[in-house]
């Protein structure tokens, strides 16, 4: 079955119109919210994974069980700021694994001392633990983190209905785990209007393979852009066109994304989401119905 979600951007909102967003976004009927935070959840610099496993374990707490902890390998753009060295892909990929390693034992409870190759703690424990420990969503863009979600985190979050990078997931350990795919679409009343909006404020959508991760400052990252054309853009949903939603759902399904949560660009959040409780949210339930029946009648007939 799948899963609707509603994605809330730290990028664009403050924080109290993020939390006002979330309330509405279950009012309207999603299923779930992902949330982006740029400045506290990659465990692998700023932020020793022992303090995150700490955070994150306050949270899930608090959140009784509706807590997931997203991680990844990380962007140059947010992890330069106290002055380290940037590591190349396949270190940060280790650094992640080893970090992930470490969170999980101490949700476990125990007291923990651990001198491994890139991180140490020393009697470490955390005293208030929730009922059960935060799954960890795995943020993958190729089949290396892929197959490291499939390994070591409890779901994978991708960006692309890459069927590809689902089946890496799967053939390494994740075949029964949930995966959250992200659509970016940009609700308007007219197309023309939503690709402006898009073209004026999230052309780094346009950003492929590893320059989005390496790209150190917002100055670097405006200048990459420039030369972003409308075009390059096409991807993302625009408009208030319901079928191209729904035919971005599908693609998503159909590549194994069994919970799907949409990205809103720009202002027009509270419009989105009346879109959203009035046409989407039937319809994509209505066509995810659809598709189990007839997938139930296939099976039948074959034996």
């Amino acid at each position: 079955m799948t899963a609707f979600g509603y994605a809330l951007s730290s990028e664009e909102q403050p924080p109290e119109e993020l939390v006002r967003l979330a309330r509405r976004a279950e009012e309207v009927g999603f299923d779930f919210a992902m949330i982006s935070d740029h400045y506290h959840p990659c465990p692998l610099m700023r932020i020793h994974p022992a303090i995150i496993a700490q955070a994150a374990a306050t949270t899930a707490r608090l959140f009784d069980g509706r807590f997931s902890l997203g991680v990844g390998a990380g962007e140059n753009l947010n992890e330069h700021i106290l002055g380290h060295a940037w590591p190349e892909p396949q270190r940060r990929l280790e650094m992640l694994e080893e970090a992930i390693g470490l969170m999980r034992r101490l949700w476990g409870g125990e007291t923990v001392t651990q001198r491994g190759r890139f991180y140490t703690v020393v009697q470490a424990r955390i005293f208030t633990l929730p009922a059960q420990p935060p799954p960890i969503l795995v943020a993958a863009s190729g089949p290396e983190s892929a197959s490291l979600a499939g390994r070591a985190g409890d779901g994978l979050v991708g960006t692309a209905p890459d069927e590809k990078l689902v089946g890496a997931f799967e053939e390494a350990g994740g075949a029964r785990r949930p995966r959250y795919g992200q659509i970016g679409v940009c609700y308007a009343r007219s197309e023309k209007s939503a690709r402006k909006t898009v073209l004026e404020g999230w052309t780094n959508a346009a950003l492929s393979g590893d320059v989005p991760w390496e790209l150190k400052t917002v100055e670097l990252i405006e200048e990459a852009v420039k030369r972003v054309r409308e075009e390059d853009l096409e991807d993302i949903v625009c408009g208030p066109d319901l079928d191209g939603y729904l035919e971005a759902i599908e693609r998503f399904a159909g590549a194994g994304y069994d919970h799907v949560y949409l990205h809103q660009i720009g202002p027009e959040q509270d419009a989105f989401l009346e879109f959203c409780e009035e046409e989407l949210l039937p319809a994509a339930l209505a066509s995810a119905n659809g598709n189990r029946r007839r997938k139930r009648k296939e099976r039948q007939s074959t034996r």
